[in-house]
């Protein structure tokens, strides 16, 4: 597929300060041996402040069958014209063309990601990349039950399920349509088929189901499931404001005084979530802190929005169509410069939440989280 790019493969071979490479060592010590098994990483996907993205989610579709007050309008939303959205042949170019230049992760997106017909067939074609390890799916989990088993087959390694509420009455008033006992269901079939954690994404705001934190850590003592407690985050549409918002802080401290010996679990440098357990439970909670306490400075996560938009934050409100580029005939070498222009730009952290929600920003429906 890459072929042809002796230029790229003699920068590859360069040592820069963008790459830990220790070709100075001397021979036989632990670094040298250490740095001789590590593939230099794109200069390409590594921004200013030397972060690293090897991670890449790609929204698969704009449409979804529920209408969740954090992340579509009231009034819904104008879906992009089929022809402007990405098809199967260029999400898959995208990707392999990614996954070269080091991306180890892709998620699925949307959207509701399982509404694409030929989402299977993606996932089986995103399997045979060499060095790609990790296809998920974020998902609504209204469809995914039955889809489960051909997901599996097709390579898909972790699910994340979005449920902010164990109240059926309440999930009808935040979604604004019936589902609840369908998203139950496919959790424990994701759990029954072997996905240890299946993760719950819980999105948590202040008048709506913030009396639910401690419904949900009891969820995890007796399911292999992480609930991850998502702080409201503002965009176009949801009608954010800050007394809506539950920090981080707030959650554990209500946790702490029911479960008082809840203990931190260790993370990766690049993780997003700051996980915990209570000791005896299967599962475990986490709590993703983008408004309280972000973590910017270890980011490796880039975008690509459904209609073909590189955004290298979720925050910010610049995007480049990589879309546009593939469809004017430009080689590899050409979307590369692109892409890695881009990623140069990404800048240091988001402009905080105050900024953030003044800023005009996709509603959530169209980046795809």
């Amino acid at each position: 597929y890459l072929t042809n790019r002796p230029q790229f493969v003699r920068a590859k071979n360069c040592v820069s300060d963008l790459m830990t490479c220790s070709v100075g060592a001397p021979q036989g010590t632990v670094l040298k041996r250490f740095s001789d098994n590590i593939k230099p990483f794109s200069a390409f996907l590594t921004d200013t402040f030397g972060r690293r993205h090897s991670y890449l989610r790609i929204s698969l579709t704009e449409k979804c069958n529920l209408r969740c007050q954090y992340c579509m309008p009231e009034d819904g939303v104008k879906l992009t014209p089929k022809a402007q959205l990405l098809s199967t042949a260029e999400i898959l170019t995208i990707a392999r063309l990614f996954v070269h230049e080091g991306v180890n992760k892709i998620r699925l997106t949307g959207g509701e990601p399982l509404i694409r017909p030929d989402v299977v067939d993606i996932i089986a074609e995103l399997r045979k990349l060499e060095g790609l390890k990790t296809i998920a799916v974020t998902t609504n989990g209204l469809n995914l039950a039955r889809s489960l088993p051909r997901l599996k087959q097709a390579g898909l390694s972790h699910i994340n399920i979005s449920l902010d509420t164990l109240v059926p009455a309440k999930f009808e008033f935040i979604v604004r349509r019936k589902g609840f006992h369908k998203v139950m269901e496919s959790i424990d079939k994701a759990i029954e088929i072997g996905y240890n954690p299946v993760k719950v994404n819980c999105v948590i705001m202040r008048g709506f189901n913030d009396d639910e934190v401690l419904d949900f850590v009891a969820l995890t003592e007796k399911k292999p499931v992480e609930v991850r407690f998502i702080e409201y985050m503002p965009f176009d549409g949801n009608k954010w404001n800050f007394k809506k918002m539950v920090s981080y802080q707030e959650m554990l401290d209500q946790i702490r005084q029911h479960w008082p010996d809840i203990g931190m679990l260790q993370t990766g440098p690049t993780d997003t979530s700051k996980t915990y357990q209570v000791p005896g439970f299967k599962g475990q909670v986490g709590f993703i802190t983008s408004m309280s306490e972000h973590f910017c400075g270890t980011c490796n996560r880039l975008r690509i929005t459904a209609d073909g938009n590189l955004k290298v934050c979720l925050f910010g409100n610049t995007e480049v169509s990589l879309r546009d580029v593939i469809r004017s005939g430009a080689s590899d070498e050409e979307l590369l410069q692109i892409i890695g222009a881009a990623v140069g730009r990404k800048k240091k952290q988001h402009a905080g939440m105050f900024n953030i929600s003044q800023m005009k920003n996709r509603p959530m429906i169209f980046i795809g989280g």
